[in-house]
């Protein structure tokens, strides 16, 4: 079998200007060499921001779901019921999705630069398997917990040829993500330096630098990691 093409995540907490920089590596390389770019989250903000714009139930419906995937995120409670569940299991399917367009794009010779990436370190939140935090309130939920952590033990078995990761603090995230949970975005920040994405290569940036240092320093280490 032929090797895979290069992969290079884009990681960082929100606000940190990881799809910026993403998106922008990937106009860099195109015209020099095949590249694609792949996102893998799982739009679950978006998502809520598309319901609370639903007439009459949409605030009220997107408030509840807000508060039980908090709750699926807390290692002191258990899973608010199987619809939870179901929903966030079916997240990770989308993400496993967008995972198979990005080996289909390295098997066909066509380097891949991710904005995110699976991790298997932290469950509960950012791009960990959701259901693997909380405790399952049923069968039925331990079930699908058990089959999602089986995706993720697959994607994650997959090792980035270089990890970009983009740190940041808690004031700039927050400036330039205003509509964003606090208490989310410092954990996301506290993790953000402990993952270590079954070894794979890291370059450290620091997302409060001008964005064309940030990006100069990602296409060198880029190139270097390359050669």
């Amino acid at each position: 079998m032929a090797p895979l093409a290069p992969l290079v995540a884009v990681i960082g907490c929100d606000g940190s200007g990881k799809s910026t920089l993403a998106e922008a590596l990937v106009a860099e390389y195109f015209g020099i060499q095949p590249v694609s770019y792949v996102y893998l989250g799982t739009r679950s903000g978006a998502i809520g921001k598309v319901i609370k714009q639903w007439p009459i139930i949409g605030p009220a419906l997107e408030r509840r779901l807000t508060k039980r995937a908090s709750q699926a995120r807390d290692t002191k409670q258990k899973i608010p019921d199987n619809l939870t569940a179901v929903i966030i299991y079916l997240l990770s399917v989308l993400r496993m999705h967008r995972f198979r367009q990005t080996l289909n794009h390295r098997k066909a010779g066509r380097m891949v630069i991710t904005d995110r990436y699976p991790q298997f370190e932290v469950p509960g939140f950012y791009d960990g398997p959701g259901l693997s935090a909380a405790q399952p309130n049923s069968r039925f939920v331990a079930w699908l917990a058990k089959r999602e952590r089986l995706k993720y033990a697959r994607m994650t078995a997959y090792v980035p040829t270089l990890v970009i990761r983009i740190n940041i603090d808690i004031k700039t995230a927050l400036a330039r993500k205003p509509d964003h949970a606090r208490d989310l975005l410092e954990k996301k920040i506290m993790v953000t330096p402990m993952l270590t994405f079954a070894g794979a290569p890291i370059v450290e940036l620091d997302g409060r630098e001008a964005f064309p240092i940030v990006k100069a320093k990602a296409i060198a280490a880029i190139d270097a990691a390359l050669t």
